[in-house]
């Protein structure tokens, strides 16, 4: 192999971190046609693909690249909607690097073909070209509602629609896109991508009612009522952890949850204009080492805080993405490794001060493969702060759980279902965050799919189409 033929993987155009932490505006800029090709030339196009196998909804990886190649911009999106209907978002948060890049043969002895990468930049270059479907599938007069617009519910909705159903999400916001419009920051993930993506859903012909919370405003029961033959539940996991120490109900401490929900979906970063204040403070901690947590972190240096994230094992261990880690640090994230609270302190009027943590060591690995965070005796200190995120994992929602007691739970309030995604409730499938508890938005919209596969067959099964 040659360097002529495989040239050094095509860095992603980003904003200076000097420039980004002053905005809101996406960092990674994206590939242009060039640099597109050129990645896409570094491709072994392998007979037997493991990028293939690494993908959750197993994208034809190597057909869509060579399309590329091709410059058949056209034909590259096609296949990939085969196999997903978000691409434009999976290119932008995907974990590819656990993922697809991670079996790709390349990356045995070089870097990985940068698959997500080019997976955006397919998905941008055709956005404002192909958001209008020529032809709609032909209904089966069939109605299958939806419960919940996040990324499984959205893929359930578009799989079921091209299989012929009338299909209607019912979303409990104000705004279709689950943890895609609250849950991401804009920086990461831009809501006019989002609103992009579910337009092109909409032509597909599915339907969204917003502002109706199932479990309060309508119940299951009702949903078949009105003459809906199958119900896929996708609620995801909104409900945040907390620590359970002293001095949590303490003033300005806030979960990960509220913190991106107030800023992203409501915009209190652009405050007057959006009228959703939020306190930032001068000092402000983030606990936690996840996505969520790195979110929450560099949505506060953009407004303006000095951010100190607090995490109880090591960097290596964190569960957030390597690249979003390394955007943190260079936009000045200070990171305490190794470091656990124990109490939040505050001032007389009920405010949070300080936190007071202590050290950890790491002992043997617990069931996650993970070693264990263990206590170092005697090495308490503490850390000046004025607001405190809490960013340490998230519940399923818990509502529609609640609301509906023939549904089969697990102890950690996750819905249990049968190999075809099928509930207790004949005719109620569920998947994603619901199911498994917090994943990513790529497994999710694979569990979509294969819940809408599995609809179709219930439904033929029973007679009903």
């Amino acid at each position: 192999m040659s360097k002529k033929i495989l040239p050094k993987r095509v860095d992603m155009p980003e904003q200076r971190p000097k420039e980004r932490v002053k905005n809101f505006e996406e960092v990674a800029l994206g590939y242009s046609e060039t640099q597109a090709l050129k990645e896409a030339s570094r491709c072994l196009q392998c007979a037997k693909p493991r990028c293939v196998k690494g993908c959750p909804v197993r994208i034809n990886i190597p057909g869509f690249i060579k399309c590329i190649l091709n410059h058949d911009f056209k034909t590259a999106i096609k296949i990939i909607k085969k196999s997903n209907y978000l691409p434009a978002i999976c290119g932008r948060v995907c974990p590819q690097e656990l993922q697809c890049e991670k079996n790709c043969v390349l990356g045995r002895k070089y870097e990985p073909v940068a698959i997500g990468r080019l997976e955006r930049f397919v998905a941008d270059y055709n956005r404002s070209r192909e958001y209008k479907v020529k032809k709609k599938v032909k209904l089966n007069g069939k109605k299958v509602a939806i419960v919940g617009s996040g990324p499984s519910g959205l893929t359930a909705a578009a799989y079921l629609a091209s299989y012929g159903y009338k299909v209607t999400i019912f979303e409990a916001l104000h705004e279709p896109g689950g943890v895609l419009v609250y849950g991401i920051p804009e920086f990461r993930l831009p809501k006019e991508i989002v609103r992009k993506e579910i337009e092109y859903i909409k032509n597909l012909g599915v339907e969204i009612k917003l502002d109706v919370l199932v479990g309060k405003t309508l119940s299951l029961k009702e949903l078949f009522e009105m003459g809906y033959s199958a119900i896929f539940v996708g609620t995801g996991a909104g409900l945040p952890k907390f620590l359970n120490i002293p001095g949590e109900n303490l003033n300005n401490i806030y979960s990960g949850n509220e913190f991106l929900f107030r800023i992203n979906l409501m915009k209190s970063y652009k405050f007057p204009e959006y009228d959703t204040p939020i306190k930032i403070g001068k000092k402000l901690a983030v606990i936690g080492g996840g996505n969520v947590a790195i979110d929450c972190a560099r949505c506060a240096v953009r407004m303006g805080a000095e951010v100190s994230l607090i995490y109880r094992r090591t960097e290596k261990e964190m569960p957030a993405r390597s690249e979003e880690i390394e955007h943190a640090k260079d936009e000045g994230i200070k990171i305490f490794e190794l470091v656990s609270p124990i109490k939040f302190i505050g001032d007389e009027k009920g405010n949070v001060k300080k936190i007071m943590c202590v050290k950890m060591k790491l002992g043997e690995r617990d069931i996650s493969g993970r070693r264990k965070p263990e206590v170092i005796e005697g090495s308490e200190f503490t850390i000046d702060i004025d607001t405190v995120v809490i960013a340490i994992g998230q519940s399923p929602n818990p509502l529609l759980l609640e609301t509906t007691p023939e549904l089969r739970v697990t102890n950690a309030g996750t819905i249990i279902v049968d190999e075809n995604g099928e509930t207790s409730i004949r005719g109620v499938f569920a998947g994603g965050d619901i199911v498994t508890g917090t994943a990513t938005v790529i497994q999710a919209i694979g569990a979509g799919k294969k819940a809408a596969y599995a609809i179709h067959q219930y439904l033929r099964e029973v007679g009903d189409v």
